[in-house]
């Protein structure tokens, strides 16, 4: 098997499950305990979060371990919604968000706030601009994503936390796909809250982060007792902090090989060399995950490329909505015709991504895919 479906989820690390062993079999104390079983997995957990941190360069008192990026997600909108409720009933976020982010911002329509829905360019990109202008006085939160699942577009977030600082709006982004794969500098990105997703970057499913700035307080979608300095309740999953933490180490050395980008590209290369303008790039062309490479086979159905692809693991999307035979929202709100968007393939490379594994994916759809009949 082939595996080229790392934005879906990615193995667990060797460096991160040995990390975990100790937490499995030994050391099993809680957190909260003054013995010398919970001294130790506090220790555990306190280095863990600032391992998580270094990897953000912000402080460790900034991170909340989760359950993962829809807890996150769903903590920020949620948390800002009800705890600034004072101050206005306006959320905006884009059309191409994860269902973590939309569907959050559509229960709280429910309860009558207002949310703004940002369209994106042909590359699936927001306009900064467009931002500022839906901006008003009721606007509570920004929320948009750092890149997209599907497509791997990077969005302008730097330029868009700038423009809600000058309007004194708090502004969120879920970075559970570029985390572990491009550089993420929150002393500098000035954003106010970012998702972490584990499972994105060789740690376990089940465990995420979040980074509240120092300064920002919000209700907590999860009410106990005073775990994660009152901001998430609940005994803390010491065997899975711990696994984050570690794949936030192994990350910062990963992100100096620049290997899976030229690997990217030179799948795309090949690609275009054998098919030409019968394959579409969706997603910036510069701007993207270097590991991302969302392919339309113009007048081709994606799925059906996939299950002749025998041993190749891929996807059509976003894992979140396998099975469906239409084009996806994303690339709908790109303005992709339904012809270009419904042969749509997204291949997401790793660190275990072979040259010989690409060549191979390449040798089966030059077979499967043939426009000379």
């Amino acid at each position: 098997m082939i595996y080229l479906d790392y934005n879906a989820t990615t193995p667990i690390d060797k460096e991160v499950a040995d990390a975990m062993l100790p937490y499995l079999y030994g050391n099993f104390g809680n957190p909260s305990s003054s013995h010398e079983w919970g001294i130790a997995a506090k220790n555990a957990i306190i280095k863990a979060r600032e391992q998580v941190a270094l990897l953000l360069n912000c402080s460790s008192e900034e991170i909340v371990f989760t359950s993962g990026g829809s807890e996150s997600n769903n903590t920020v909108i949620k948390g800002a919604a009800f705890s600034f409720r004072n101050k206005g009933n306006h959320i905006i976020t884009s059309q191409v968000e994860h269902p973590a982010i939309i569907r959050p911002c559509n229960f709280l329509k429910k309860l009558g706030y207002e949310i703004s829905y940002i369209p994106v360019d042909k590359y699936g990109m927001v306009n900064p601009a467009d931002v500022e202008k839906l901006l008003t006085g009721e606007t509570i939160l920004v929320t948009i994503m750092h890149s997209n699942n599907e497509t791997g577009t990077v969005q302008p977030i730097e330029e868009i936390a700038q423009i809600c600082k000058r309007h004194d709006v708090l502004f969120h982004t879920d970075a559970s796909q570029s985390v572990g794969k491009v550089p993420i500098n929150l002393e500098s990105l000035g954003v106010d809250f970012l998702t972490v997703a584990g499972h994105k970057l060789y740690a376990p499913k089940g465990i995420g982060a979040l980074y509240i700035r120092n300064g920002i307080d919000i209700e907590p979608l999860i009410h106990g007792a005073g775990h994660e300095r009152g901001r998430r309740a609940g005994t803390e999953n010491i065997v899975f902090d711990v696994a984050l933490g570690k794949a936030c180490e192994v990350s910062m050395a990963a992100l100096k090989n620049t290997g899976i980008g030229q690997l990217t590209e030179y799948f795309y290369s090949s690609l275009k060399e054998i098919y030409g303008d019968k394959i579409h790039l969706n997603g910036h062309p510069e701007k993207r995950l270097p590991n991302t490479l969302n392919i339309s086979f113009i007048g081709r159905n994606g799925h059906d490329i996939l299950e002749s692809l025998n041993g190749v693991a891929a996807s059509t999307g976003s894992a979140c909505h396998a099975g469906l035979r239409t084009i996806s929202p994303v690339l709908e709100a790109m303005n992709v015709s339904e012809e270009v968007g419904r042969g749509a393939v997204r291949f997401s490379l790793g660190r275990g991504t072979t040259k010989d594994e690409i060549d191979t994916v390449l040798e089966k759809m030059n077979k499967i895919i043939d426009w000379s009949n």
